[in-house]
């Protein structure tokens, strides 16, 4: 249940300046044209459905900084959005019943890959109101299952019933295995029943948040992926009980934490290949454009060219023409969301690309990696250290 905005590049950005100059202008174009009575549509700014049936309803837009908040735009990329109803095609009374009035509230969500698509399946826990298509582009989008929903008061999405199928299923399991241990030790029948006992207390121990964290862990089971890869396509995972409750709920709650803390985890040790100043000006010099002049050569040399490829054979990311890491271990590209490893989808998502819409091409293309490098650099060892450890925790799973 992610929002669908219709205008992707005139509400979101990494730069919460940025998106406040160009909701701005939308906003003052708009009320211009609202007050001219102009019934034929300005081309300077993105329409939709919604924002022209309000357009004909008169409605008048004002801009709100309080409606800036965080979103999951894609994998392990957060941008600031404007979260103003008119101003996004899907952004509902469901979206304020998961993250709250203002769209802000903390809520812990685990988002899967849409069905009907040929995109392998995938999982991704969060924290903040996300994009619909922040996983993939699949049919339908991303479906999104939250821990809490807000409506009055904070409840938990995990009903009743689905909490006394598990209590119940791994109490009796529980209760059965000290039966078992029991007769074959010839214990007492007093001891015995204080076996019994303790089972069901362990099964009655479970609760929602377990369930929530169990789920995760599920999700990514290769071999739950591989048993049930047809049926992830068309419907709703349905979870199996594994033994071992405890265990996949660790794993579960390891793994969400990871996926959600990935901006604070430590930042794995890959080496950093800054090229020498002096050997890329000799290098340029020597190159076809000696004869420009050393003033633009300065330039080139100060201006790197970016590059963000991953160069997995070699465990590297070229960064620009300045910069490469190294030392990226071959487990890193194995954590995948959909087609992409983790890393590859940070790499992508700071390249400098031409808007599509016209307007924010021709006044609002403000972006430039160079501002953004260091940042990038320290997400993508941090991500890095994320994408192993998640592996590691992958390869412990049971296998068929």
């Amino acid at each position: 249940m992610g929002v669908v905005t219709a205008r992707d590049e005139w509400v979101y950005d990494l730069n919460a300046d940025s998106l406040k100059t160009k909701v701005s202008f939308l906003i003052d174009t708009y009320n211009k044209q609202l007050k001219n009575k102009n019934d034929v549509p300005s081309a300077l700014i993105k329409w939709s459905d919604t924002l022209t049936a309000n357009f004909k309803n008169k409605v008048i837009l004002k801009y709100d900084e309080s409606k800036i908040c965080k979103s999951l735009y894609k994998p392990y990329n957060h941008r600031y959005f404007y979260a103003e109803k008119i101003m996004n095609d899907r952004l509902t009374g469901k979206h304020k019943l998961l993250f709250g009035e203002n769209y802000i509230k903390h809520n812990f969500c685990i988002g899967i890959i849409g069905k009907d698509t040929i995109i392998p399946f995938s999982a991704l826990a969060f924290t903040t109101i996300n994009d619909l298509n922040s996983l993939s582009n699949a049919a339908g989008g991303n479906k999104t299952f939250p821990l809490y929903v807000y409506e009055n008061q904070k409840h938990e999405n995990i009903t009743d019933w689905a909490l006394n199928q598990f209590q119940t299923h791994y109490g009796t399991k529980a209760e059965a295995r000290a039966s078992a241990r029991a007769h074959k030790d010839k214990m007492k029948k007093s001891t015995l029943a204080d076996a019994r006992v303790s089972a069901s207390t362990n099964g009655a121990s479970i609760t929602k948040q377990d369930i929530f964290y169990y789920t995760y862990g599920v999700l990514h089971s290769p071999q739950y992926r591989r048993k049930y890869e047809q049926n992830l396509k068309r419907e709703f995972p349905r979870l199996p009980f594994y033994e071992d409750f405890a265990q996949w709920r660790d794993w579960g709650r390891e793994l969400m934490d990871l996926h959600i803390n990935y901006e604070t985890q430590e930042a794995f040790a890959l080496e950093r290949n800054d090229l020498d100043l002096t050997a890329k000006r000799k290098i340029v010099q020597n190159s076809m454009f000696d004869q420009i002049g050393n003033k633009i050569i300065d330039d080139f040399v100060a201006k790197p060219q970016t590059k963000l490829r991953a160069d997995k054979e070699n465990g590297a990311i070229i960064i620009d023409s300045m910069t490469t890491l190294t030392g990226v271990p071959a487990l890193a590209w194995e954590y995948k969301l959909g087609n992409r490893s983790a890393l590859e989808w940070i790499l992508d998502q700071y390249k400098e690309k031409k808007p599509s819409d016209a307007t924010i091409a021709e006044r609002f293309n403000t972006y430039k990696f160079e501002d953004y490098k260091e940042q990038v650099i320290d997400l993508l060892k941090r991500v890095c250290t994320v994408s192993v450890k998640t592996m590691e925790i992958v390869g412990q799973m049971p296998g068929e």
